[in-house]
């Protein structure tokens, strides 16, 4: 097991801080000792804020430096492939951040050429590491909430931090390649990675900012047990960064609340200023900051994930393949959004065959119960179906 990974941090913009956080903050014993960037100046602004011995704007250098053993991903969609295939070339183990792509294509690409090196790769999808939906996640596999049924997940900001994701020829999209690949993974985490998604239907529309691309969509997703997946992305939402999960089992449910609703409430009434959270516009009235964003939006565990797997020769949490199906489903999702009609999901599927939800009948008196439920006198109703006929009707038991 090695003591500690020596990293190449590529790229230089809001999501390579977060991970440098992630990786230098607490003592961390990974350490970037090299960074690349497009730009000279913002490379070694980088690399000064983070304490990084070198910076380069030349791939091959950062990528081929001597102490190097993992290779970080944090670039523009468009520049992945390229960037993982140098990777591969040199051997180094590869994360990427997400999408994996641009398109399904391109992310098959991507997976056929780590696999055919030999590498280990993994796919920096955070948000499926957040503390609340590694313990949501736990008690879905525990079967507290029984058979998974429906995953709603919602992601909307006020729009990117950078002008290429604007730009659909490098993003490969608008928000649902931006904000939709968060949602596909969070649903895939609760109805099961071995639970195919079938077909999506989409409507995807560009309402209020001047740009090709989506900055709004819906999605609904099918899978094979019959769960279905619903996912709401918007880059026009006004208030911050809106990140929620709802979960409904035939069992149970779970509603999580990531970042709107924290639980730190805090009124300004000017003055103070400052950073108060991702996509937070305002810094006076009533705020909600978020108390440590590197843990709660997941990037501690998910890096603890990587380099575990990494260290132990197993497979993380989430690989290249997990990618390229969130690519497969999106691609999917724009398909529909232009035909306006359920589309099939096409991909190369390795997850074996996933059952039907359960349905499991009581019954009274030989009749199978459709639903019980307690009246406020304390007497229950039961709503029944013949068990000849089919026919419903409802008894109430003293």
């Amino acid at each position: 097991m090695n003591d500690a990974h020596r990293i190449a941090m590529l790229g230089t913009g809001l999501i390579a801080d977060f991970y440098a956080m992630a990786l230098h903050g607490q003592r961390g014993r990974d350490r970037i000792v090299t960074t690349f960037s497009r730009s000279a100046a913002r490379g070694g602004a980088f690399a000064t804020r983070w304490g990084i011995p070198t910076s380069t704007t030349s791939l091959d250098e950062a990528i081929g430096h001597p102490e190097v053993d993992v290779v970080v991903v944090a670039l523009p969609n468009h520049l992945h492939e390229d960037a993982v295939t140098r990777a591969a070339a040199a051997g180094k183990a590869v994360l990427c951040t997400k999408p994996l792509a641009r398109s399904a294509e391109e992310a098959r690409n991507i997976l056929d050429t780590v696999e055919r090196a030999g590498i280990f790769a993994g796919y920096l999808e955070d948000l499926v590491y957040t503390p609340k939906t590694l313990k949501a996640a736990a008690a879905v596999r525990r079967g507290a909430i029984g058979d998974v049924t429906w995953v709603r997940s919602r992601e909307a900001h006020p729009g990117p931090h950078s002008a290429w994701f604007w730009d659909a020829r490098q993003a490969g999209g608008g928000a649902i390649i931006d904000l939709g690949c968060h949602c596909i993974e969070i649903i895939r985490t609760f109805v099961g990675k071995g639970n195919r998604p079938v077909e999506v239907m989409c409507w995807a529309d560009t309402l209020v900012h001047p740009i090709e691309a989506e900055d709004n969509a819906i999605v609904l997703v099918r899978f094979e047990s019959g769960a279905i997946g619903q996912l709401e992305v918007s880059w026009t939402f006004r208030g911050g960064m809106d990140l929620r999960d709802e979960v409904a089992g035939t069992e149970g449910t779970i509603r999580l609340d990531h970042f709107l609703r924290t639980g730190f409430e805090l009124y300004s009434g000017g003055g103070g200023g400052g950073y108060v959270a991702e996509k937070v516009e305002a810094t006076q009235g009533w705020l909600f900051p978020v108390g440590d964003e590197v843990v709660e939006l997941g990037y501690v565990d998910m890096f603890t994930d990587m380099f575990t797997a990494l260290d132990t020769g197993g497979a993380p949490r989430e690989t290249f393949y997990d990618g390229y199906v969130v690519n497969a489903v999106m691609d999917a999702a724009y398909r529909s959004a232009r035909s306006r009609r359920w589309e099939p999901v096409e991909l190369e599927w390795r997850g074996g065959a996933a059952p039907r939800i359960a349905r499991s009948v009581a019954r009274h008196e030989g009749h199978a119960i459709v639903k019980s439920e307690l009246l406020p006198d304390g007497r229950r109703k039961l709503i029944l179906s013949h068990r000849e006929t089919g026919s419903i009707f409802e008894v109430v038991a003293g």
